[in-house]
This record gives C-alpha cells, sequence and structure tokens, in this order.
C-alpha cells in the first residue's frame, strides 16, 4: 500500500503491517524515531484523532526539513531532530507512548542521493553520515585507520569475509591517492574480490559495514531498544524494521529476552520467577509478492513486533 501525500520516490515498506501492529488509537501518543520522508508517519497520523499526539525524530536534517514542511501547523506533531537511541531524553515522552516505530537502516532519499555517499550506483563524495554535521566522514575513516581496524570493521558490520584483503588494498592505494568517492571505493573492492555472488556487487556488504560502523547504528538501536521499552504504556506496541541479520538479532534477542524466560539449568536454583514484560505479536513478518514487485527494496525488511506486558 501506498499514501498518495507522500513524496513519489518514497515507498515505505509494509505499511499495512506496520499500521496493523502498532494499533493505533485516536488518542494514543507514538513516535516514529526513523522518520525518513514520513511514509509511516502519514499512516499514523490519519488514524489519530484531535487529542492523539505524533512524536518525530531523525538523525537526518533533510528528513527533519521535510517533516517541518509536512506537519509543522499541525498541532498533533512534535519533531525533534536527533537519534531514537536518544528518545527517553525527550520530555514529550515523559508521560508514556502507545507505540514506537523504528525503520531502521538508510532510507531510500538517502541512497538515491549521490551526494550523501551512501551508494555505488551513481559516484559521489564518500561520506555516508545520516547527520553530516556530525562525526566524520567514511572518506575520512579510510584517510586514517589502521589497516587491521578497517578489517575489523569490514568483518564485523558486513561479515565480508574478504575484509583483510580489501583493507590492506585500501591502505595501500591511499599511499598513491586519498580515497575520496563512493565509485572509487567499489571499483578497488571489486578488483580484489571479482564478482562473487549473481546480482549483488561485491562492495555491498564493505559499504554496509562502513555505513554501520560510522552512524553506530547497532549501538544506537540497542540503546534505542531500551530506551523505547522504558517509554512504553501497557499495552504500548513496538514495531521494529530490520534490512540485514545484524539488527535482527538484536531486535530479536532484545525481546525474546523480555518476552521468555531464558532456558534453565535444573542444577542451579531458581532465584526468581521469570515475569515477562513484552508479548510477541505473531511471528516476524516479511513483504509479500505484491509488495516486492512494486518496491523490490523490501526484500530483505523483516517485521518485529511487541506488545508492553503490565
Amino acid at each position: 500500500m501506498r499514501n498518495e501525500a507522500q513524496p513519489a520516490e518514497h515507498i515505505p515498506v509494509m505499511f499495512t503491517q506496520v499500521l496493523d501492529g502498532l494499533r493505533v488509537a485516536k488518542d494514543g501518543i507514538y513516535l516514529d524515531g526513523t522518520f525518513g520522508r514520513g511514509g509511516h508517519a502519514r499512516g499514523v497520523l490519519e488514524q489519530l484523532g484531535p487529542q492523539g499526539r505524533l512524536l518525530l525524530m531523525d538523525k537526518d536534517p533533510e528528513a527533519i526539513a521535510c517533516a517541518e514542511r509536512s506537519f509543522a501547523n499541525d498541532e498533533r506533531v512534535s519533531i525533534r531532530r536527533g537519534s531514537f537511541a536518544s528518545l527517553a531524553e525527550w520530555p514529550a515522552t515523559a508521560n508514556g507512548l502507545d507505540g514506537v516505530l523504528l525503520d531502521l537502516g538508510v532510507s531510500s532519499p538517502q541512497l538515491d542521493e549521490a551526494r550523501r555517499g551512501f551508494s555505488f550506483q551513481a559516484d559521489g563524495p564518500l561520506d555516508m553520515r545520516m547527520d553530516p554535521e556530525r562525526g566524520e566522514s567514511v572518506a575520512a575513516f579510510l584517510a586514517r585507520a589502521a589497516e587491521a581496524e578497517i578489517a575489523d570493521v569490514l568483518w564485523t558490520f558486513g561479515e565480508e569475509r574478504m575484509s583483510r584483503r580489501i583493507a590492506r588494498a585500501i591502505v595501500q592505494r591511499r599511499t598513491e591517492s586519498p580515497l575520496s568517492g563512493t565509485e572509487a571505493l567499489a571499483d578497488l573492492i571489486a578488483s580484489v574480490i571479482g564478482r562473487r555472488e549473481p546480482g549483488k556487487h561485491p562492495a555491498t556488504r564493505s559499504f554496509q559495514a562502513l555505513r554501520i560502523f560510522i552512524n553506530q547504528e547497532l549501538a544506537d538501536l540497542e540503546s534505542g531498544l531500551a530506551a523505547a521499552f522504558a517509554r512504553l504504556k501497557p499495552g504500548g506496541r513496538l514495531a521494529i524494521i530490520s534490512f540485514h541479520s545484524l539488527e535482527d538479532r538484536i531486535v530479536k534477542r532484545f525481546m525474546l529476552a523480555k518476552a521468555k524466560p531464558a532456558p534453565g539449568n535444573r542444577r542451579m536454583p531458581v532465584v526468581e520467577a521469570f515475569r515477562p514484560a513484552l508479548r510477541l505479536i505473531g511471528d516476524a513478518q516479511q513483504a509479500d509478492a505484491a509488495e516486492l514487485a512494486r518496491n523490490p527494496r523490501a526484500r530483505s525488511a523483516v517485521l518485529r513486533i511487541a506488545e508492553r506486558l503490565p
């Protein structure tokens, strides 16, 4: 499904499943921690009544500018620039939330804008920062990091089996000239590992790894899950869309740890009976064939939903 009010280039992933999972109440308070271009947010807002509230967050200043253009005149909406990891520090969340949505990873507008440096489909500056005003760019990291550190990033955050060979090639190349463009880095990686997987560019894992590292995405996710849980009201819903196994593993483990007791050891005494704090709402969901035909980027998306218990 697609919301006609949003920009044409942005298609929210699993729109119907997310809205059904959040179970929006007309007078509820909901937080979208990854506004992007507002596809899901618009859907939530359409279901809110006059007393409902929608809180919007994003690291990306361009996403925040879009939110302000779209919703600045709606008294039900509040907007804050920053990572969802800090959502519990926002006074607007202090009275509790009826739902939290996190649509993880890079957004379509970020991928499609070559100047942001997220994609190797078109040449652009090697940046990849979701907030271009904070932290160092990928180019700056690759210019100063030791070979072992680069290899560790590629392996840890991209599960790239040839991380050491790629890191060695990067360090060797920078002695000749700095790597400053996405095309140059993608070509270098391709020259090292070749066309390994049909239909997948050889630089995919490395670009993913560098983006996750530069933006501290996994650390933010762990902090954001804890903050969302702390702010959810009893009966409130947590909906998380992840796009690769590293994200989904963190989400799955967090929800399971709150919903089900860990396997017991009969040799150890039971210190305290387990009290579930979350209830899992169905199994993990993926986009159906009809959505994949409209939006191929949804192919790796996984949606997990849980509800806060009293």
